[in-house]
């Protein structure tokens, strides 16, 4: 288990867990993630965060290609989630560290999963707090809600190195290192993926700290999770797709999810989406029972308009597009228009319960919700394709076009 040198004297010393398939409720499959910690060099010794537990053993290995264990000198901790902090209590043991750096809301987390932590040498800092590690210094900077109150990173002005915790990460599973040795198509859609169904709620954060980012000289990023961004080029192409991402401008595109029992609600499905492509914008059909909720949420993330169907099920809604439509909210996107659609045999709740969680996220409704009784005919897919151009139309208007 080789480190990977980054820069002079700093290395990745990470975990690759190529079998994990659920990261916060979100699917990794096919691929996995990794763990991502750091050493720098110096007359400090430093070891930037750890890994998840059971990841341990690797990231022990690794570090003792470089030095001993109880050589390093200072622990940062810039996020105690447990996919990265879980192995911290084993870590310290192992290397018996000076003084591990964490955030102040960091000390609250530590104390709540550590309580052990009251022995150690334990030191909270705030924003813009720095240390001198002898040629280098560490900047410290909290990123309170990128994803949790607990987050910071860690700048390294000398290298031009900004250590960035969970931000600017994917889940990649694989033996690269650098964004420049990875397909620019997957990895795009797998930053995508992981703001969407991750960061996409703290939108408002990441517009906040976006210029602190680009006030500082860097030209590497290295996240917690994933392939690390090197020059100054890739440094500007992930803090620009960030900064489109948390605006979240209507985008041309739109997203239809359903459930069905008997076919009738999918057939309004495709009757919707013709409605959509009639006038030229690109659609996609997605049925909850074939499509995990966290690639629905990635797609939903490029689309302007969302339209979503279920037939009536106990005077409700059935339970997967519940389900949907409760991970939807929970991630907060704005700026969407949006139309609801099913079909019934007796009461015909469904399309107006969909149509109320859409208004619960101040979500546009430019059409009543369309429902269907027994198997939709002539008029009733008609109407479907009329909610689906309804909604195109409001969409088109809300892009100016």
């Amino acid at each position: 288990m080789q480190p990977i040198e980054l820069k002079k004297d700093i290395y990745w010393v990470g975990c690759v867990d190529y079998d994990h398939r659920d990261f916060h409720g979100y699917s990794t499959s096919p691929e996995g993630t990794t763990y991502n910690a750091y050493v720098i060099k110096d007359e400090k010794n430093v070891l930037f965060d750890t890994v998840s537990p059971g990841c341990v053993g690797a990231l022990l290995c690794r570090l003792s290609k470089i030095m001993e264990p109880e050589r390093i000198d200072y622990l940062v901790i810039n996020h105690l989630e447990l996919d990265h902090a879980g192995s911290l209590a084993e870590v310290v043991e192992r290397c018996k560290p000076e003084k591990i750096f964490c955030s102040t809301l960091g000390l609250k987390s530590m104390q709540g999963y550590f309580p052990q932590c009251k022995d150690w040498p334990v030191q909270a800092v705030k924003s813009g707090d720095s240390i001198s590690i002898g040629k280098r210094t560490i900047v410290f900077q909290e990123t309170r809600m990128l994803h949790w109150p607990d987050s910071m990173v860690s700048y390294i002005p000398e290298d031009k190195l900004l250590i960035s915790q969970d931000a600017f990460g994917q889940n990649i599973a694989g033996s690269c290192r650098f964004v420049d040795e990875h397909d620019p198509a997957d990895f795009e859609f797998r930053v995508r993926e992981y703001y969407n169904n991750i960061v996409l709620p703290y939108s408002p954060q990441v517009l906040a700290a976006l210029p602190i980012v680009e006030s500082l000289d860097i030209d590497m990023i290295a996240p917690d999770h994933g392939l690390i961004h090197r020059g100054k080029d890739s440094v500007k192409r992930i803090v620009d797709l960030y900064r489109e991402m948390a605006e979240q401008k209507p985008r041309k595109r739109a997203l239809i999810f359903y459930d069905t029992m008997w076919h009738s609600t999918e057939k309004m499905a495709y009757a919707a989406c013709s409605g959509l492509e009639e006038l030229g914008i690109p659609t996609r059909i997605m049925s909850v029972k074939q499509n995990h909720h966290s690639t629905i949420m990635t797609e939903l993330g490029q689309c302007g308009a969302v339209l979503a169907g279920s037939p009536t099920h106990n005077n409700g809604i059935l339970p997967l597009v519940a389900a949907q439509l409760t991970y939807i909210k929970g991630l907060r996107p704005k700026n969407r228009v949006a139309g609801a659609f099913g079909s019934y045999g007796w009461s015909g709740e469904s399309a107006k319960c969909i149509q109320g969680a859409f208004e619960e996220m101040g979500w546009e409704l430019p059409a009543a919700p369309v429902r269907c009784s027994w198997r939709p005919g002539h008029d009733g897919l008609k109407a479907a394709h009329d909610l689906g151009r309804a909604v195109g139309e409001a969409l088109l208007k809300k892009l100016g076009e």
